[in-house]
């Protein structure tokens, strides 16, 4: 007797970019999740949607995300395998959009009015300092080291229009620059750019056209309202280049690099963090530290992999093979062998070729019930739904090494009516797995003990 596919029955405007409602909690809100043992988290929106704080009036166009997405992978790609090294970098933005509107994004407050040295441990209770000066709207990036927000004096057109106040560290007690010559400004590597006045120098060349420069600066981080890191290293900016988001003050910063949020505080919370990539009718969360006593079991792991000519930035894993409506595709796995980078801002997975048919073509026969449109912003399986109140997709799973089987949220499937995958440049080209497939997931980077982890309807 044949086995019955697995689908999902859900609703034909599921897969909107533009709800018009928020159906959970204000970030500001409680997560509904168990907190990590020793760790810290914060509320993660997407910028566009209805519980960012302060949405955007307009969320942008699917042409607008997948060109942008092309162009970043692109960029990793060249990036990848150069040692971090800048290539082909163009003297101006190549797609002129805001990009960073399609990442996640969380708030952070940075400075206080407090005295410096009021307090001398690295993490700290906020009653052992003043309130944080500023709340800065930061972008969350999984392939970029180093965290930084612009500061002023930041004039135009150097610096972009942001919609907060800029980050002013002349009002922070606890705010210092990096001194040329220490071993913190030393440890920037690829992004040191020399001294000015005794003070460490910063460069962050994106390879897309877009740039930011200035001081390497230490001062107070706070999480939430009971974490504060201090002595964070941040760069402060002054001159950018290039479309950012007048949504973000800047970037936090989540590689694999020593530069980034993780690395310091690994310390005190572990090298591993998390996240949950909401839907863009709800919120999420970023969570510093592993999961707690007994929390573990709960995860889908998969070996991170450890590849000496992929630069340490990135997070590397492997597929195995996927499935459909419940049936494992017949895809030969070495066609995985080029690796996936989990990425917290590219919006698309990108698959292998010949998976990637394997899977268009298993997804067709299941949906040959609805009539097919032409493709759209790369995307080339596209359905009209206008006649259809609810919908009924095949489940699509992903199957990592290690027997990992990640059961995709019916929403991951599908965006804007459009098979939510994309083919990468050849079948042993680097891949992705985009945020579209890990939203409601948490996505556990357990750095330490090198493994990446699934849990499901997180959030």
């Amino acid at each position: 007797m044949a086995m019955a596919m697995e689908t999902s029955r859900i609703a034909s405007t599921t897969w909107s970019w533009k709800p018009a409602h928020c159906w959970s909690p204000k970030p500001s809100a409680p997560v509904s999740r168990m907190p990590s043992r020793n760790g810290t988290w914060v509320p993660l929106h997407r910028p566009y949607g209805p519980c960012s704080p302060a949405p955007t009036t307009s969320s942008p166009s699917l042409v607008d995300m997948l060109r942008w997405d092309k162009l970043h992978t692109d960029v990793i790609r060249r990036k990848a395998t150069a040692g971090g090294e800048d290539v082909l970098q163009p003297a101006k933005p190549i797609v002129d959009v805001q990009q960073t509107d399609y990442k996640m994004q969380a708030s952070f407050g940075i400075g206080t009015g407090g005295r410096p040295g009021s307090s001398s441990s690295r993490i700290s209770r906020p009653s052992a300092i003043d309130d944080p000066i500023l709340a800065q709207p930061m972008s969350i990036d999984t392939s970029i080291d180093l965290p930084w927000i612009q500061c002023a004096p930041c004039p135009m057109p150097e610096c972009y229009p942001q919609q907060n106040a800029l980050f002013d560290p002349r009002r922070s007690r606890t705010s210092a620059a990096v001194p040329c010559g220490s071993a913190a400004c030393g440890a920037l590597g690829r992004y040191g750019a020399g001294c000015s006045n005794n003070q460490c120098q910063y460069f962050i060349d994106y390879g897309d056209g877009r740039a930011t420069s200035g001081t390497y600066m230490v001062d107070a981080l706070t999480l939430n309202p009971s974490t504060v890191v201090m002595n964070f290293r941040f760069g402060c900016s002054h001159a950018v280049r290039g479309n950012f988001s007048a949504s973000t003050s800047g970037t936090m910063s989540l590689g694999g690099g020593r530069q980034s949020l993780v690395s310091q505080t690994a310390a005190t919370f572990g090298n591993a963090f998390s996240y949950c990539v909401p839907q863009p009718s709800s919120s999420g969360f970023l969570s510093l530290g592993g999961p707690a006593d007994g929390g573990a079991g709960r995860f889908a792991r998969t070996p991170l992999v450890r590849n000496p000519s992929i630069i340490p930035t990135l997070y590397l894993v492997r597929l195995s093979g996927i499935k459909v409506g419940g049936r494992r595709l017949n895809v030969p796995p070495i066609v995985f062998a080029g690796g996936a980078v989990m990425d917290s801002s590219v919006i698309i997975t990108q698959l292998p070729p010949t998976a990637y048919r394997a899977l268009r073509l298993a997804f067709r026969n299941a949906m040959a019930a609805y009539p097919r449109v032409g493709g759209k912003a790369g995307l080339d399986t596209c359905y009209d739904f206008v006649r259809f109140t609810n919908v009924t997709v095949p489940a699509v799973s992903l199957v990592f090494d290690g027997g990992a089987v990640v059961k995709l949220d019916a929403t991951a499937v599908m965006v804007e009516g459009c098979l939510a995958f994309m083919p990468t440049p050849g079948d042993f080209a680097l891949g992705f797995i985009g945020n579209v497939q890990q939203q409601t997931h948490e996505v556990l980077y357990d750095v330490a003990g090198g493994s990446v982890g699934f849990r499901r309807a997180a959030c």
